[in-house]
């Protein structure tokens, strides 16, 4: 179809499509504005839609289900950092709300259509995939697509459509409906987390192509650039430092931290740390202080998987085999790279360089030292669509499972799956992408194949409410105890932590902020008296981040991101930062209720495996005898957002307080 109405807009277009697959149209709606006063974009935008229109109990795998594809309000304003989108919906992994967030080109290029956001309805009869410019929609057969792989079905629709198009799609994961599956763009940037690629699979969506080349503009051209260099200065500062910076000084940091004292992260050390190796450079500093997992949650740095066996997987390790580096639309820092692996079994001509969590998920929560076999198994997991997180806590799983006697040779069609064994992991992951024998029972997820399995399997399945727990132990952070725990979208680790409290310096922004100390003794550290409030105020920043479409990296860069500055200059409104945060706070209200309104209370739904929170403490490493008060820090992070301990459920002034009187009145 074709939109001929003329479009304008200030940071956002006030534009949003709605594509009916079911049907095969197309709507165009224009959200008043207030919309966008209260939620922003991104993912703001998204789940007021979602709230306003998807029928509670909804199949995630069904028709009802509404995938929405949100920009942020940033993206291509002249800000940096800002080029992420959001894709939400319901999660076929958890049952609850479901986001996933990723980089790459593809969020300015949907922008520059003219839209917002683009909604998914129904479900298409048969393979199809959504061209989307500034004057037309079309809902195109992708027939001659299924089947083919991420980048395979990226670079045809290039072909079909120009270079210049960005895709968004997904891969076979998708289409068998995995629910660890996820959507990739940009050649291997990935939106992972939640399953949310087996939503596109279920309505027979493989794509999204965005061909926009509208202008987007603010209000405030001149100060929207003025912040901007003003930005850059700060960004740039003390990068010189970066050449001094190599595994073993990061591997020390991580030692001093497990030693008890817990000094204040500097925040620019993290972004020269970025800056030259990206987020391996977590490899040696996570392992040494206990913030990585090991051995499906059960082991430790000093007796499982020591300097000698993480040291193979460490930044210097994995920059060896980079090309070149990579950074996503509007980025200064680009912490990513392309990397390629000509040595050895395992050759790669081409691939993005993998992040820390993949590093952690296919090397030491697997007890993998051998770093060729971590690349070909993110190579297969890009190609693939899935989520590493997530592909490599069910590949723990089963290596628990079989190591245990709970599955025999028989169940793994002959594999021998021993911690670490390389070769037999590789084989495993193409069983879970082709759905084949034990594979089939792993391609969604731990829950559901401990579920099938039985036999004591549940013991070994490590989850946060269905989603695999994220390669960071809330035992070392207890931050992430309620990122896991509490959040809307449970097994998150994006959110906040006191770590990102650290970084973000949020009280020189927000009057609600608390004030971090320099240093934190380890009583402190565990002291969750209050602890709730500060996490909260991160929290309602990060949705301000996401709604956005910024980075959460560049919130943590030590040069004060000016985000609420930017969205002024973008949108000619004059709000205060605090005005923000309560957007922000608005925002993790809305994503709150619409879990409850499903039936979902997270007190109950999204506990954490007994050993995320120490329940059977570690008997060895920097997090041995620790344990959680996990009920206590919930309640404390409850009583901070105004919801009852038992039940979730928010209080309903407080809800009309924050301008949400009709999700109270729902609620009640």
């Amino acid at each position: 179809m074709s939109e001929n109405s003329s479009i304008q807009g200030t940071g956002f277009w006030r534009r949003i499509l709605f594509a009916d697959l079911s049907s095969g149209s197309f709507s165009f709606e224009q959200p008043d504005e207030s919309v966008y006063h209260d939620f922003l974009s991104g993912a703001g935008l998204g789940i007021k839609v979602l709230w306003d229109r998807m029928k509670p109990g909804a199949d995630p795998l069904g028709p009802d289900n509404i995938l929405g594809f949100t920009t942020g309000l940033l993206t291509g304003t002249g800000s940096f950092f800002t080029g992420r989108f959001t894709v939400i919906g319901k999660s076929p992994l958890s049952g609850s709300l479901g986001d996933a967030n990723a980089g790459g080109s593809f969020s300015y290029a949907l922008k520059r259509c003219g839209i917002d956001a683009l909604f998914c309805l129904g479900a298409a009869e048969r393979p199809v995939y959504l061209f989307i410019d500034e004057t037309s929609a079309q809902i195109l057969d992708a027939s001659h697509l299924w089947g083919k792989d991420t980048i395979e079905t990226e670079e045809a629709l290039k072909k079909a459509h120009g270079k210049e198009v960005e895709v968004a799609c997904i891969g076979p994961a998708g289409e068998a409906l995995s629910r660890i599956s996820g959507i990739a763009t940009d050649e291997g940037r990935m939106a992972a987390r939640g399953g949310l690629g087996a939503v596109l699979g279920s309505k027979k969506l493989k794509a999204v192509v965005a061909a926009g080349k509208a202008k987007i503009t603010v209000a405030d051209r001149s100060k929207m650039a003025s912040i901007s260099r003003d930005f850059l200065k700060r960004f740039k500062r003390l990068d010189f430092l970066k050449g001094v910076l190599n595994d073993r000084i990061l591997a020390m940091s991580g030692i001093v931290a497990a030693k008890g004292f817990f000094i204040r992260q500097p925040a620019f050390l993290w972004r020269l740390l970025l800056k030259k190796f990206g987020t391996p450079a977590l490899t040696p500093v996570s392992a040494e202080s206990g913030d990585s997992p090991f051995k499906n949650w059960t082991g430790s740095v000093t007796r499982d998987f020591p300097a000698g066996r993480y040291m193979k997987l460490g930044a210097g390790a994995v920059t060896k085999y980079q090309m070149k580096k990579y950074g996503c639309y509007s980025c200064p820092l680009q912490c990513g790279g392309i990397v390629s692996m000509t040595d050895g079994p395992c050759k790669i001509e081409k691939m993005h360089k993998p992040e820390y969590e993949t590093m952690c998920a296919f090397g030491g929560l697997l007890l993998n030292d051998d770093i060729a076999s971590v690349f070909k198994l993110n190579d297969m997991a890009n190609r693939a669509g899935i989520d590493t997180i997530s592909c490599g806590g069910t590949m723990a799983f089963a290596i628990e499972c079989y190591s245990r006697g709970i599955i025999d040779y028989r169940d793994t069609g002959g594999l021998d799956l021993n911690w670490g064994n390389a070769e037999a992991i590789i084989r495993l992951m193409e069983m879970i992408v082709r759905r084949e024998g034990l594979g089939d029972l792993l391609a969604d997820g731990v829950r559901i194949a401990a579920r099938k399995i039985g036999k004591g399997s549940e013991e070994c399945a490590v989850h946060c409410g269905g989603v695999e727990a994220p390669m960071h132990d809330p035992k070392f952070d207890p931050g992430f105890g309620v990122s896991f725990y509490c959040e809307a979208v449970p097994g998150r680790h994006t959110v906040t932590s006191y770590q990102y409290l650290d970084l973000q310096f949020l009280e020189k922004q927000f009057s609600r902020a608390a004030k971090i100390p320099l240093v934190t003794t380890r009583r402190e550290k565990y002291d969750y008296e209050n602890r709730g409030a500060p996490l909260a105020v991160g929290s309602f920043y990060k949705m301000l981040v996401d709604a956005a479409g910024a980075c959460l990296f560049g919130t943590q860069l030590g040069a004060d991101l000016p985000l609420c500055e930017w969205m002024n200059a973008a949108t000619g409104w004059s709000l205060s930062n605090d005005e923000y945060l309560i957007i922000g706070e608005r925002i993790a209200q809305l994503r709150h209720a619409f879990n409850l309104r499903e039936g979902i209370n997270p007190i109950h739904d999204f506990r954490p495996h007994p050993r995320v929170y120490g329940d059977l403490p570690l008997n060895s490493g920097p997090l041995k005898g620790v344990r959680l008060d996990l009920e206590k820090l919930a309640a404390s992070f409850y009583e901070a957002m105004h919801w009852d301990v038992t039940n979730g459920k928010p209080d309903g002034a407080y809800l009309e307080f924050l301008g949400l009187s009709d999700v109270a009145e729902q609620l009640s």
